[in-house]
Parts: structure tokens; C-alpha cells; sequence
């Protein structure tokens, strides 16, 4: 016979692993890419002007990309008027990690060199509201809230240069820089995913896209508000995506590290030039 000891201790541990299971799904981004894309921005913004109310700034970014997970559990729970134990545990969660970005922009408000850093914040809110509004009714991968999620997040480049000081001219070419080059890569990605699984794809949708960012950066570099080294990167890594999306499919890890290398040489590019 099996001791009830023993027989606790089985049952025990597929509990724990339901725990971590629910934890590892209501805590933790499914969006890898969304690392990057997030953490561009802010390392962008404090190697240029660097700060410690910047790097706050940075912070709440970073956790507010965390907290988008459990967030979107709640939406989509109560949208669909329900209240599960993961709804419970993620609210908590949410609320946790959203008490910390308010202590992080509250540390950021009082050390802030430039207190109008809240603007480009203020102006990206929108999209990051439609983001959460296709969060909530399960879309979240669609086109649209990929990218207004993505643009939304850019704006803490501009916020974390003008903490430190920097011109509000840089802070809103270095968020153009940003946002076009993700914007590039977000429908470039999905056209590439979709033609490794198969799927029917329309290549004009990320042929606009790098269409759009070229001209985007080439616009702020007009402007005065960017060097020119970026604007050739983004140019670069644009002609190589429509030449890609049309050339031989590649697995989809392939395709993010792939963006994920570029994203990091535009941050380099872009860090050196305005630095130089």
C-alpha cells in the first residue's frame, strides 16, 4: 500500500506545477520580440542622455512591457464576463507591478531636468489604448495594435532625453528613428512568418512599410532633428527586407534574431552619430 505521506506528496506536485503554470500565463510575455523592441528605446535614450531619472523612465517601460501580460488577462476575463483564479492572481500582479511604474515616473517627475518629458508620454497614450483595446477582445496580434503598441513604447526614447536634458528636437527624431524601424520590422516579420507557414501573403503591406520608414527618417533628418547615419541604417535594413520578403523563406527564429541584430545596430548607428 502506498502511505498517505507518499500519496500526498504525488498529489502535491502536480499543484505546484499547475501553480507555476498559471503564473508562467497570466506573468510572463509570450512576445519575444517584444523584448527588444522595448528595450531599444530605452537604451537609445540613456546612452544619449543619460540620467538616473531617465533610467527610471527606462524602467517603467521595461515593467510596464511585463505588465501588459497580466493586464490583458483581466481585460479579456472581464470582457468576456468572467472571473477565474487566473484572473484573480493576475489582477494582483497588475496592480503590483502598475503601483511600480507610478513610483518609477513619480522618482523620474521630481529629478527631471526637462519636467515636459510627460508630453511624448501623454501623445503615445492613445496608442497604446488601442493596443489594450484589441488586447481585450483577443486580437492582440493584428497588424494594427502591433503597431500602435510598438509606436506607443518608442515615445520613452523622447521622454528619457528630455529628462536628461536633451532638445526636444533629438527626443522627437530619436522617437521617429525608433518607431520607423520597428514599424518596418513588424509587417516585414509577419509576412515572413506567414510565408513560412504557408499562408497567402500580400507583400505590398511591408513594402509600404519600409517605404514609410525611409521616407519617415529621411523627413526628420530633413528637419534637423536626427543625424544622417540613421537615416542611411533604416534605408539599408529597409531595402534588405523588401529584397528578403521576396527571396527564400526562413524559419521564424531566424527571422528574429535577424530583426533583432538590426534593432541593435540602429541603436549603435544612431548612439555614435548623434554622440560623434
Amino acid at each position: 500500500m502506498i502511505s498517505a505521506a507518499a500519496s500526498s506528496g504525488v498529489a502535491a506536485v502536480p499543484a505546484e506545477a499547475r501553480s507555476r503554470a498559471l503564473w508562467r500565463q497570466v506573468a510572463v510575455p509570450s512576445e519575444h520580440g517584444g523584448w527588444s523592441l522595448t528595450a531599444e528605446p530605452v537604451v537609445l535614450g540613456l546612452v544619449v542622455a543619460w540620467s538616473w531619472p531617465g533610467l527610471a523612465l527606462g524602467l517603467a517601460a521595461m515593467l510596464a512591457f511585463v505588465a501588459r501580460t497580466p493586464l490583458k488577462v483581466v481585460l479579456v476575463d472581464r470582457w468576456r464576463h468572467r472571473w477565474l483564479d487566473r484572473s484573480r492572481l493576475a489582477a494582483r500582479i497588475a496592480a503590483v507591478e502598475l503601483a511600480m511604474i507610478g513610483g518609477l515616473a513619480a522618482f523620474a517627475a521630481t529629478g527631471a531636468v526637462d519636467r515636459r518629458f510627460w508630453i511624448p508620454l501623454a501623445v503615445a497614450a492613445p496608442l497604446v489604448g488601442v493596443e489594450l483595446w484589441f488586447d481585450m477582445r483577443s486580437r492582440s496580434r493584428r497588424l494594427i495594435p502591433e503597431l500602435a503598441g510598438t509606436i506607443g513604447i518608442g515615445s520613452v526614447v523622447a521622454a528619457i532625453v528630455l529628462t536628461g536634458g536633451g532638445s526636444a528636437l533629438l527626443a522627437i527624431g530619436l522617437w521617429v528613428v525608433v518607431s520607423a524601424r520597428a514599424a518596418a520590422a513588424i509587417p516585414y516579420a509577419r509576412t515572413q512568418v506567414f510565408r513560412a507557414h504557408g499562408r497567402e501573403v500580400t507583400r505590398w503591406h511591408s513594402d509600404a512599410a519600409q517605404v514609410a520608414a525611409a521616407a519617415a527618417v529621411a523627413l526628420a533628418w530633413g528637419l534637423g532633428a536626427i543625424p544622417l547615419a540613421p537615416v542611411v541604417a533604416v534605408t539599408v535594413i529597409a531595402a534588405f527586407n523588401v529584397m528578403a520578403v521576396r527571396g527564400p523563406v526562413k524559419p521564424a527564429v531566424v527571422i528574429g534574431l535577424q530583426q533583432m541584430a538590426f534593432g541593435i545596430g540602429v541603436v549603435v548607428v544612431t548612439a555614435v552619430a548623434v554622440l560623434a
